[in-house]
């Protein structure tokens, strides 16, 4: 039961900071902007794939995921 609740605890840690972490990048002005992203503009019709943006974030999630996998490794 011990190990349950910690898990409950875990998770809930990862998602305060998933919030807060989605709060704190709406306010960063570069994101999706990045050189790399594709944007294209026609009459009518607008397409937006952030490719940039989207490998900068896959790369720091896969590293903070790591981290705490590591963490919980040791316990």
């Amino acid at each position: 039961m011990d190990e349950f609740a910690r898990l409950l605890i875990v998770l809930g840690a990862i998602v305060v900071l998933a919030g807060v972490v989605l709060l704190l990048v709406g306010r960063i002005p570069f994101l999706g902007h990045l050189p790399g992203d594709i944007r294209i503009q026609t009459d009518g019709v607008s397409c937006f794939v952030p490719l940039a943006t989207s490998l900068l974030l896959s790369v720091l999630l896969s590293l903070l995921l790591n981290l705490i996998a590591n963490i919980l490794q040791r316990h």
